[in-house]
């Protein structure tokens, strides 16, 4: 009885913390986080990389993924064209942050384009450059990062053509220094995190009970759509369309597929369904995604049959498996090859696709492993593991149930932080399947 009253003391302690702000004050959050960003981890990450002058451009509806995240709270696009240049001195250590634009970028980023003296907004870049003299000029072009590609065709032409040609050989990709920008979290992101996974988690709790499922009612298209009200309801935004599939005692076969592009439509949920939930948030510009299990118990049936309860586990199994072998300056493919290698010994049949996460939820950083990739994945897959970091452990094993006269796969996935410290993940992890309808007192979590 003790440990029921802790467990809900605890339930309710993380409900009452993440409470979702309004827009206002998620716009002074955002632009908080912003500030700290661009004047106090940007400077480091360019000595790091190596770029002495970062140059960003994007036209309105057509934003760069790396300069989108460097506008301000109230701006939802760029505005005309948006030229952004930092510019860090190598030898004195100064930094710049200079917007060659209309208007002020925000609090944090000037204009700093006398349109007087150059009516061609490539002619105030060229200015600056030839003033500040940069050793590297790092533009975002990357061929197996998309994330770091955001320099359009048009622009890379027009910028090349009208910039001094003594720096024209100086022009480099800077895409390291993109995605070391946009795979970083700060201690500031990484206190609000946690909340928005545990936002993540309840709302998976409550679709996955007795109060949105009725067994031979509901569709699983009917839970789709209450995940995507619930969301819409508690002022969040949802990256794509949540996702619920059934596996179940029949002669179909369970196919990776299946619970996404291939999902049969609007299945009515019996007892005796295992169900699959694929969901994620966005919140104060960061995504969570997160994939889970529920069963629906049978007349009669109080708990989980056995021969689930021994798969759920070999996947948390793989889970731990995988984790064990992130540290920094791993590649994606080594991590991925040791992984799978370790499972095949202790039997499990194991398939990995795991991402890093932030402000993308497919985000940028080293890929570990794509579904139909399982033997490495050139160029994402060779880029190192750092500290600081989140990601989405993401992956499956199938298992042979005899029961069912067939295989099932366990797909999980939960978001995770890696640091000096090591791997750890953010708000926990399912350790045990959901059960519809929820036995008495439990308070549906399982996470920790």
């Amino acid at each position: 009885m003790r440990t029921c009253i802790l467990a809900l003391i605890s339930f309710l302690y993380l409900q009452a913390q993440s409470q979702v702000i309004p827009l206002r004050e998620q716009a002074t959050v955002i632009n908080e986080i912003l500030g700290e960003r661009l004047n106090n981890l940007l400077p480091s990450l360019m000595q790091e990389t190596g770029i002495d002058m970062w140059v960003l451009v994007s036209r309105e509806y057509n934003e760069d993924p790396v300069l989108e995240t460097m506008l301000p709270a109230e701006w939802m696009s760029a505005r005309r064209r948006t030229i952004l240049v930092f510019y860090r001195n190598a030898q004195t250590g100064s930094y710049e942050k200079l917007a060659i634009a209309r208007y002020n970028v925000g609090e944090h980023i000037k204009a700093s384009w006398d349109m007087q003296k150059f009516p061609d907004q490539w002619d105030a870049l060229a200015d600056i450059i030839q003033i500040r003299k940069p050793a590297r000029i790092g533009i975002n072009t990357s061929k197996h990062h998309a994330h770091a590609d955001g320099l359009d065709h048009t622009d890379y032409q027009e910028m090349m053509a009208k910039i001094p040609v003594a720096f024209r050989n100086k022009v480099v990709s800077a895409e390291d220094l993109a995605i070391r920008w946009l795979e970083t979290r700060t201690e500031r992101e990484m206190s609000i995190y946690p909340q928005l996974v545990a936002i993540t988690h309840r709302i998976i709790d409550e679709g996955f009970s007795e109060k949105v499922i009725t067994p031979g009612i509901t569709t699983t298209d009917d839970v789709v759509w209450w995940f995507r009200e619930k969301i819409k309801g508690m002022g969040l935004e949802t990256w794509f369309q949540p996702s619920v599939a059934v596996q179940r005692n029949d002669p179909e076969n369970f196919e990776h597929l299946r619970s996404f592009s291939n999902r049969p439509a609007g299945e009515i949920i019996r007892p005796g369904d295992l169900l699959h939930v694929d969901i994620g948030i966005s919140y104060l510009r960061l995504n969570t995604d997160i994939q889970q299990h529920a069963y629906v118990l049978r007349a009669g049936e109080t708990s989980l049959p056995p021969y689930l309860k021994s798969a759920f586990a070999k996947s948390n199994r793989l889970q731990d498996i995988l984790t064990s072998n992130y540290a920094e300056g791993k590649t994606g493919n080594q991590v991925l090859a040791a992984s799978l290698e370790q499972a095949k010994k202790e039997g499990i049949t194991a398939s990995i696709y795991t991402h890093p996460l932030g402000y993308h939820g497919h985000a940028a950083g080293s890929t570990i492993g794509l579904w139909d990739q399982q033997g490495g994945v050139p160029g994402a897959g060779d880029y190192p593991l750092h500290n600081k970091t989140a990601w989405s452990i993401e992956l499956n094993t199938a298992t042979d149930i005899p029961e069912w006269k067939k295989s099932i796969r366990i797909m999980l996935e939960e978001d995770g932080y890696l640091d000096k410290e090591g791997f750890r993940y953010i708000n926990g992890r399912q350790k045990e399947i959901h059960l519809i309808p929820r036995p008495k007192y439990s308070t549906g979590t399982n996470h920790p």
